[in-house]
């Protein structure tokens, strides 16, 4: 699905729930347009998706169908509509460096990182050897310029932020991660002893699921919670950035259950030490 069909998609969405709300409001578009104290051909062209509500349509609409409670998430909706779906091809289309220099801003006015990872190491936490590998991975998959010696270093200026800023870190490792080979042995060894070396810092909170944990959330593709703004889910084509209130508080509450999975401390080490003597 392409970043401009997928715009448009959730914009027909965004129009499709507020029909749904006049609906069982009981309200004719006629009546709600006089409601709102707009001429129908305002509704009907917002109706259809031709026009993206403004913030003050959407209360308005809302509160005229006694569903103000609705507004936050209907407007946060429309805010993320051309945002809301990043296709990787389109972010990485002139390589990796530019997309690392971008996010270092959103993480700079971020207090509280919670990360959970089922697929890779956290940026973050990785080792210039280890991004240099999974960068190079990426960049060969999806056929894009290989400027991954400029991409990894704009990658490793983010883990300043582990000890400067107040930044706190909160991070969950399927232990799988902890076991598949990303690189040379090498490479995902010294990326594993590094993980050890962080689990002692103060703005650090690293738990590791193990494998044979009891299942309450399933597994979950790789997804970051930044304070309670905003949510980056990554999937294999796309990052799909989640901004509405009730979906931001059910990553919150699916990563509070993972949470009470994981292991920490000595338990966590174990499993991490163990990884590494896997590895040979």
């Amino acid at each position: 699905m392409s970043t401009l069909s997928s715009s448009v998609t959730a914009r027909k969405a965004l129009a499709d729930r507020l029909v749904e709300i006049r609906r069982d409001a009981g309200l004719t578009g006629a009546e709600l347009s006089a409601r709102c104290g707009w001429h129908a051909a305002k509704t009907s062209r917002i109706q259809n998706g031709r026009t993206t509500p403004s913030d003050a349509d959407i209360r308005a609409w809302c509160a005229a169908c006694g569903a103000a409670d609705q507004a936050a998430d209907l407007i946060a909706t429309a805010r993320a509509a051309d945002s809301m779906y990043v296709e990787w091809r389109r972010r990485h289309r002139t390589g990796l460096r530019q997309a690392q220099e971008r996010l270092i801003g959103g993480y700079e006015k971020t207090s509280l990182f919670r990360i959970y990872v089922s697929n890779v190491i956290p940026g973050f936490f990785q080792t210039s050897d280890y991004a240099t590998a999974l960068m190079r991975s990426i960049t060969r998959f999806q056929e894009t310029p290989d400027d991954v010696a400029e991409a990894v270093p704009a990658r490793m200026a983010r883990s300043r932020l582990l000890h400067e800023g107040g930044h706190r870190f909160a991070v969950l490792i399927e232990e799988w991660v902890l076991r598949t080979r990303i690189g040379e042995p090498a490479t995902m060894a010294g990326q594993l002893r590094h993980l050890l070396s962080l689990m002692p810092l103060a703005s650090v909170s690293l738990g590791v699921i193990p494998s044979t944990a009891r299942r309450t959330v399933w597994p979950l593709e790789a997804f970051y919670l930044f304070d309670n703004r905003r949510v980056a889910v990554e999937n294999l084509t796309a990052k799909i950035n989640v901004v509405q209130p009730r979906e931001i508080a059910e990553y919150a509450k699916a990563f509070n259950e993972l949470s009470g999975m994981a292991v920490y401390g000595p338990r966590a080490r174990a499993l991490i030490t163990a990884a590494i003597d896997a590895v040979g």
